[in-house]
């Protein structure tokens, strides 16, 4: 499991005085791109393949209010991939200091290739460090079908 602390400043709290829907974002994401450099895949390895991580979907789950001064910890763990590599989901948690869980998120993340702007095709180097990522007690291969779970396409306005 990889994990990733913060320390809650005010200009993360929102008008109740706890921890702002948007904030959470940006730790779950800091705490992605941390991990992504930590195993070897930073920005500078995803540019030499043209390569950039893009959300597809995040769900979160909040369990107990976060306030300020308050350190937390985001965890990180692979629910699942793609066996090509294009599509891996991850799991969060946010615990205070104690460990007690005080929200809960899913994400499913894809790779977009910069120049053409769609989903990128992952390289051997790439997906032999997708398999090293720490799992989750109930890892799986992804099908298309789990990428799909959902079923939400695009309805446009006109």
């Amino acid at each position: 499991m990889f994990t990733k602390q913060f320390e809650i400043r005010w200009s993360d709290m929102d008008a109740n005085q706890h921890l702002g829907n948007s904030t959470y974002i940006d730790y779950l994401s800091h705490t992605r791109m941390s991990f992504f450099k930590e195993m070897g895949m930073g920005m500078e390895t995803m540019n030499t393949y043209g390569l950039g991580p893009v959300a597809l979907y995040e769900h979160i789950y909040y369990f107990r209010e976060i306030l300020i001064g308050k350190p937390i910890t985001v965890s990180l763990e692979v629910k699942g991939y793609s066996e090509d590599g294009r599509f891996v989901e991850i799991e969060h948690n946010f615990y205070d200091a104690e460990g007690k869980n005080l929200a809960y998120s899913e994400m499913l993340f894809s790779f977009i290739d910069i120049k053409t702007r769609k989903l990128g095709n992952v390289p051997e180097e790439v997906l032999k460090i997708i398999h090293k990522f720490p799992k989750a007690k109930d890892f799986k291969i992804l099908t298309k079908e789990d990428t799909r779970k959902f079923g939400k396409r695009p309805v446009d306005l006109h």
